[in-house]
């Protein structure tokens, strides 16, 4: 079976519930606390393409921090990359990636399309 990561947030409640989906499907997934292990660039172009999602579709826009990085919707997605890469907190969580494919825990349920 295919390693299962996700990219959790221990003190938000979608990645807790995302989490204790997986949990309960026997699935023990390598859990990436990615606000302290954030992607490089490489890794979250390969997630975009994995969540068939735009730069702007996996961001929390409504954070201050975006908007305090001068960052909106006419943002260049590569600007946003690179936000994202230097601003862990603003990647929209939790994903969940399996075997080449992603999904948002947005709602929680969404992640059983992958495993």
């Amino acid at each position: 079976m295919a390693v299962t990561e996700i990219w959790h947030n221990p003190r938000c409640s979608k990645s807790r519930q995302t989490l204790a989906i997986l949990e309960e499907r026997g699935i023990a997934p390598q859990i990436r606390l990615y606000l302290q292990d954030g992607p490089d660039e490489a890794t979250l172009r390969a997630v975009l393409t994995e969540l068939d999602k735009t730069p702007a579709e996996i961001m929390r826009v409504k954070d201050a921090l975006f908007k305090d990085l001068g960052l909106n919707k006419d943002t260049a997605p590569d600007d946003l990359i690179r936000a994202m890469v230097a601003n862990p907190a603003l990647i929209e969580r939790p994903i969940v990636r399996q075997g080449g494919k992603a999904r948002m825990g947005r709602p929680p349920e969404d992640v059983l399309e992958i495993i």
